[in-house]
């Protein structure tokens, strides 16, 4: 007599791309939590196998402090691959973008006038020294 193995739980899958690099955005990579459970995690693509439902993803980056929180509801069907795209911001003082398509990345003004006031301080250092 033979014995059965059981029917495997039916899957579906939540596909995320996590825009960026560490070169680009932060050295550790952001954090993925899927109906509060964090799974690991990395820059570009990253696939989780669920069972079929209704998701719910937070995403945040972690530096000095917590920053580029975002969040998505997604409900996925069996055998179906939910796509979703998460950008971290050029700063800790924008929140992140998570969605169903390609995300642009917040905060480039802030991060613009950022480098700016960074860049003048270093030139009027330079010329206070040569006077």
């Amino acid at each position: 007599m033979t014995q059965q193995q059981p029917a495997p739980a039916p899957t579906g899958w939540i596909r995320m791309t996590v825009q960026g690099s560490v070169m680009t955005s932060n050295m550790i990579s952001p954090k993925v939590r899927l109906n509060g459970y964090p799974v690991a995690s990395h820059y570009g693509e990253n696939v989780f196998p669920v069972p079929p439902g209704a998701w719910h993803i937070d995403v945040e980056c972690i530096w000095v402090r917590t920053y580029g929180r975002a969040a998505l509801d997604v409900d996925v069907v069996e055998g179906q691959t939910v796509d979703t795209f998460y950008a971290p911001p050029y700063h800790q003082f924008s929140g992140g973008r998570l969605g169903l398509e390609r995300q642009k990345r917040a905060g480039p003004g802030i991060f613009v006038a950022i480098l700016a006031v960074a860049l003048a301080v270093i030139v009027i250092g330079i010329v206070a020294s040569l006077l």
